[in-house]
């Protein structure tokens, strides 16, 4: 008698992409302060550039911080660390603010920051931060609206710093002209823009540029990914479900669009948000029938 074995099923090879996306996964499952920050950038930037390695650009981020490292003199004052920074991330290895092009999305992709020498706050920022604290110096994100800022902290002191404009400590004129010059003629400061931002914070504000422009230039498909990307940062994010769940409305993916919804609903939000979803839900269910 012959007897016929069962094959197992063939598995499919693990790809670049799929690896990346487990590596945000496992991100989004750590405790913000464990964040790799600007390892995670680079995780994000990779899946659009699923081909290429990402050894040589964490490569490039050690050797930014060890170039400061070795200005160790400088570090004994909260100026000469600043200094130090600026020094090697926009003297020596030329980044700079894009002016010229300030909207392309390369300027949210750390990779492409990498390779193109430009960005924007927040991009800039991430790669400040990271040097900073490879080195062991405290810094944050600060929550500034719509222009991405750090606070150095050391020795007693603090110093608000531009990444955008090569690294400038800002004083208090300067950060009320920056105000003004972001929010408008009438802009007062407020206390929260100089609240920290967490790593999942700043990541979540660097995906936003590009899914902001994204949808601004009808591409929804690409709006919807980002947003996904978003929430594998951010899991318990009940607000990017509900975006997810409104951007796949308005591209026409039923199902995706109510398993948003749903997943968004689960998590029990009130007033009008939820009023909202349920209304969106229901429309979006008659359109199956």
């Amino acid at each position: 008698m012959i007897v016929l074995l069962e094959q197992p099923e063939a598995q499919q090879p693990v790809t670049a992409l799929d690896d990346r996306r487990e590596q945000l996964a496992e991100a989004g499952r750590m405790e913000d302060r464990e964040i790799d920050l600007a390892g995670t950038a680079l995780l994000l930037a990779g899946l659009d550039h699923p081909d290429i390695p990402l050894e040589a650009y964490r490569r490039h981020l050690a050797g930014l911080a060890a170039d400061v490292a070795a200005l160790g003199h400088r570090g004994s004052t909260l100026e000469g660390r600043a200094w130090a920074i600026a020094r090697v991330l926009f003297e020596r290895h030329g980044f700079e603010g894009d002016r010229s092009s300030y909207d392309d999305m390369d300027n949210a992709d750390l990779m492409r920051v990498i390779d193109r020498k430009k960005g924007i706050p927040v991009s800039l920022g991430i790669l400040y931060m990271h040097i900073a604290r490879s080195i062991g110096w405290t810094i944050e994100g600060l929550n500034f609206p719509s222009h991405f800022l750090l606070r150095l902290d050391g020795h007693g002191d603090r110093a608000i710093v531009d990444p955008f404009e090569s690294g400038v400590v800002l004083d208090a004129p300067a950060l009320r002209d920056l105000a003004k010059q972001v929010m408008g003629p009438d802009a007062e400061m407020e206390r929260d823009w100089f609240e920290p931002v967490g790593n999942r914070g700043i990541l979540l504000r660097l995906q936003n540029n590009i899914r902001t422009r994204a949808i601004q230039n009808g591409e929804l498909e690409r709006g919807a990914e980002i947003t996904r990307r978003m929430i594998l940062v951010a899991p318990d994010s009940i607000t990017l479900q509900r975006d997810l769940g409104m951007v796949e409305a308005h591209r026409g993916n039923v199902g995706a669009a109510i398993a948003a919804f749903h997943s968004f609903l689960e998590n029990d939000p009130q007033g009008a948000e939820r009023a909202e979803a349920e209304q969106m839900l229901s429309k979006l269910k008659r359109a199956l029938n």
